[in-house]
């Protein structure tokens, strides 16, 4: 029996959480597996793409992140300190990142796709004492880490020669590898509280610049209710995850999550090709397969996996962006599996998701899973009724939420109201209790005074068999004139012209919500994670509208 069972209870009254009075993740996520007897279990298994495949047991994780922690304390850090993780997926980015949980130090995960400037404004703003990175990015780095950080040392880990230079005097730059295999284990787990900082994650600002989102340690205490309602959790479960451990997503659902509960994580790095995926499941018996709609129809498009090709696959998960019904239909057919989406932000990840007890409804992004207090609230700030629209609103005392906007005092306080976390994102209810996702205020379409959700709109745009995808805008055609325009992202070999598909969304929209203006795009703009750019596409048009 696991410490950490009774976390989540549900009473005849509800569901109730128990915040124990001390709680570290990487206790959580390892100790304890190695406590019970189950060290040798695989933790992680790493396929990559040039050095082949390597696996992490729960123990050598223990034993490995205990090694890091020695280096930790003899560098001189101490509680709070943050150390900025800038890794691909390897055994590394796990180590790294227990082991300053494991410390009291923060962890800063960070993308491998920022830019060197980004990751040297990273390093500045979050105050980072120490910069874990790759060999292999180095030289790239090396430039832009200049005197504005209070980085103090470079730990570069991969294989290959060490570097012979520097930043600047003050700043030291060491092998990750040699000085782990020199370091005997710190078996040293802070006795945190829940509420203590444990990870700094960053998203895009309001300001231009990205912003820090702090959590604690009780952030993993508050993703319980997906790990039940949305993974669906069994025994021996093997989960494979697309994506890279920088992202909240993945952290959380291809790490932290199955991890807690004792299960086998693959990842993969290197080229991101749609056959590797199905090869993936077979070869490691993957039970669990998680994506991002774009990874699921580049399957669909570029492969000719089905079922047969992936036996031991029995769910499938997605967030990120909504997938279409036409998407979800041909994964049913192709290898007899529905996909279980949901819906998250950085501040709580994901707390809306649909589950196998109720039948997925298409357009709809599930149900509000149990455990977290969520309301749709209307402009008057009270409880929207069942079909009308309302921001989307967390208890405060949610322990998913985070704890604030890194050194933003001012935002932090705006963003809670009366008890309540006010996400920014709108959506309604319907009889039946599922939640229909509109998006952020500044997504919405005002046209012809009628309020329209873009998700609505590219839902159906999406049904149409020549769509690959597509993002419905609200175009400015004139003064006070905003008309619905969709870029479209067209199948290989598709024959539909603007026109045919203005006609399908006449016939299967209302009349204002039907598309005036279609333009067909190869890709879309995206942020470094694969989220649209809605905002560059939206200029992108009025600059050609300006020629």
């Amino acid at each position: 029996m696991s410490r950490f069972d009774n976390l989540l209870m549900q009473t005849a009254a509800g569901w109730r959480w128990q915040l124990p009075q001390t709680f570290n993740i990487a206790d959580a996520c390892v100790r304890q597996h190695v406590e019970r007897g189950e060290g040798d279990k695989a933790a992680l298994v790493i396929e990559d793409e040039q050095r082949g495949t390597a696996t992490l047991t729960y123990r050598a994780l223990d034993v490995c992140s205990g090694q890091f922690v020695h280096v930790l304390r003899e560098l001189g850090i101490v509680s709070g300190d943050r150390i900025l993780i800038r890794l691909p997926n390897s055994a590394d980015y796990p180590i790294s990142f227990f082991a300053c949980l494991k410390y009291g130090a923060v962890a800063v995960p960070t993308s491998t796709l920022l830019s060197a400037p980004e990751v040297a404004y990273l390093a500045k703003d979050s105050g980072a004492r120490i910069l874990v990175t790759h060999k292999s990015m180095w030289a790239e780095l090396r430039p832009v880490l200049d005197e504005e950080s209070q980085l103090e040392t470079i730990l570069l880990a991969g294989p290959g020669e060490m570097p012979g230079d520097t930043v600047r005097a003050g700043i030291q730059v060491l092998d990750l590898a040699t000085l782990l295999a020199e370091k005997t284990v710190d078996d040293t787990i802070v006795a945190s509280s829940p509420d203590d900082p444990a990870y700094l994650v960053y998203t895009s600002g309001t300001t231009g610049y990205p912003k820090g989102v702090l959590h604690a340690h009780r952030a993993l205490i508050g993703r319980q209710p997906a790990s039940r309602f949305w993974f669906d959790f069994r025994e021996g479960d093997r989960i494979l995850h697309s994506g890279k451990f920088n992202w909240t997503y993945v952290l959380g659902t291809g790490l932290m999550d199955p991890l807690f509960h004792g299960h086998t994580v693959i990842v993969h790095e290197g080229r991101n090709d749609a056959s590797v995926w199905p090869q993936l499941i077979r070869k490691h018996d993957c039970t669990i397969f998680i994506g991002v709609p774009t990874i699921y129809r580049q399957i669909l498009q570029k492969t000719g996996a089905n079922a047969a090709d992936v036996p031991s696959l029995r769910h499938c998960m997605s967030a990120g962006e909504h997938l279409s019904d036409e998407m979800l239909l041909r994964w049913r057919e192709r290898f007899g599996q529905d996909i279980y989406e949901a819906i998250g932000m950085s501040e709580c990840s994901y707390y809306i998701s649909q589950n196998r007890q109720r039948p997925i409804r298409p357009g709809a992004a599930g149900f509000i899973q149990p455990g977290h207090d969520v309301v749709l609230l209307n402009e008057h700030h009270r409880p929207a009724a069942a079909g009308e629209e309302g921001m989307i609103a967390i208890r405060e005392s949610d322990p998913g939420l985070f704890l604030g906007y890194w050194q933003l005092p001012d935002e932090t306080a705006r963003s809670f109201r009366d008890g309540y976390f006010l996400t920014g994102d709108y959506a309604r209810t319907d009889e039946d209790g599922y939640i229909w996702f509109i998006g952020r205020r500044d997504d919405i379409i005002n046209t012809f005074g009628y309020r329209v959700s873009p998700h609505e709109i590219e839902r159906v745009i999406k049904t149409h068999p020549d769509v690959a995808d597509c993002i419905a805008l609200g175009e400015t055609a004139g003064k006070d004139k905003i008309l619905v325009s969709v870029c479209v992202i067209a199948n290989p070999g598709a024959t539909a012209s603007a026109q045919d598909i203005l006609a399908f969304g006449a016939k299967n929209l209302a009349r204002y919500k039907a598309p005036k203006n279609v333009y067909f795009y190869q890709d879309f703009p995206r942020t470094r994670n694969g989220k649209v750019l809605r905002k560059q596409l939206l200029a992108e048009l009025a600059a050609k509208q300006s020629l």
